[in-house]
């Protein structure tokens, strides 16, 4: 494969005990109580906005409501989120090293995340991979976001590569989704926040309990890595 795409949420970090907080933060401002963090896990990955509507409408509020400012409340989350980023955010392990493994190969790489584009640089730099990465999207970087193949067909077309070339890699159905439309390859992780579940009704071509398996596969199935000869 000449390009693999990343999904970000659920495939290279953990972040959902900061997405919690910044949630439960916004259900203590309009007096409801915390929301467990097992409730929440099923809502990322579609984008900041639907997470926070999921959040109000789990406690009744009708965030579509003409009396309530959705706007202004998703303002204040967004403010939560940035005054907590990395505060329990990790690495999944065997991330940093399926990283640098690929990295050695000669393998582009690129990051495509539903997660607002201003969260993305500043989380990878943080967490030490930021110079894997060739490029960057985020769920606002495009008019379209996944599921819609618009923001891999981008990455492809920046890299210079056809999508046949390509590999998405993500822990939900809407990154399966997407790579399907694009016409790519796509593998899934389990230990993210769709997993399983959500691999029952998009299925992968593949589904790993860790990154690093992902360059023994790759060779397995015959696949070529950026520096080995077209076949």
């Amino acid at each position: 494969m000449q390009l693999i795409i990343f999904d970000l949420d659920g495939t290279l970090v953990d972040s959902l005990p900061d997405l919690v907080n910044a949630v439960n933060a916004m259900m203590a401002e309009h007096q409801r109580p915390p929301v467990a963090r097992d409730v929440v896990a099923p809502w990322i990955g579609r984008g900041s906005r639907w997470l926070l509507q999921q959040a109000f409408a789990h406690h009744g509020i009708d965030s579509g409501a003409p009396d309530f400012d959705f706007e202004a409340a998703f303002a204040r989350f967004m403010v939560h989120y940035a005054n907590h980023l990395i505060g329990e955010t990790v690495l999944y392990p065997g991330v940093a090293a399926a990283l640098a493994a690929l990295a050695s190969q000669g393998t582009r790489m690129a990051v495509c995340t539903n997660k607002p584009e201003r969260f993305v640089a500043p989380l990878l730099r943080a967490m030490g991979i930021e110079p894997y990465f060739g490029a960057v999207l985020g769920g606002d970087s495009l008019p379209l976001r996944k599921p819609d193949p618009a923001p891999l067909l981008h990455l492809a077309r920046h890299f210079g590569v056809s999508v046949g070339q390509c590999l998405m890699v993500g822990d939900s159905r809407h990154d399966v989704d997407a790579a399907r439309a694009a016409g790519m390859s796509v593998v899934g992780v389990r230990y993210g926040y769709g997993g399983d579940a959500d691999f029952a009704q998009s299925p992968p071509d593949a589904v790993f309990d860790s990154l690093e398996l992902i360059p023994p596969w790759l060779a397995r199935q015959g696949l070529h890595l950026a520096t080995a000869r077209l076949h």
